[in-house]
C-alpha cells in the first residue's frame, strides 16, 4: 500500500491573479521609466535593468522548482525500491 502524494494544482483564480499582478507591476515600472525626467541613456539603462531582473527572477523560480521536483523523484524511486523489497520478502522462508 503506497501513499501517492496528491499533486498540488493552483486554481484558475490564483493563476489569473499572479498573471495580472505581474503584468500590472511590469506596466507600472515601464510607465515610470518612460515618464522619468532623465535623458534616454538613463531610461534605457533602467529598462534593460528591469528586463534583466525579470529574466533572472524567472530563471531562479525555474531552478528552485526543478530542484524540488528532482528531490521528489529520488524520494519516489527510493520508496518504490523499498516497496519491492518488502513485497518480495517472505518472513517464513528458511535461511
Amino acid at each position: 500500500m503506497s501513499d501517492t502524494p496528491v499533486k498540488q494544482q493552483s486554481t484558475a483564480a490564483f493563476y489569473g491573479q499572479a498573471v495580472a499582478s505581474f503584468s500590472l507591476a511590469l506596466v507600472a515600472t515601464a510607465v515610470g521609466i518612460f515618464r522619468l525626467d532623465a535623458n534616454s541613456w538613463v531610461r534605457g539603462f533602467l529598462g534593460i535593468a528591469v528586463l534583466y531582473l525579470v529574466t533572472s527572477a524567472f530563471t531562479l523560480a525555474k531552478v528552485i522548482r526543478d530542484r524540488q521536483e528532482a528531490g521528489q523523484i529520488v524520494s519516489r524511486v527510493d520508496q518504490a525500491r523499498l516497496e519491492k523489497l518488502l513485497a518480495e520478502h517472505d518472513p517464513f522462508e528458511k535461511l
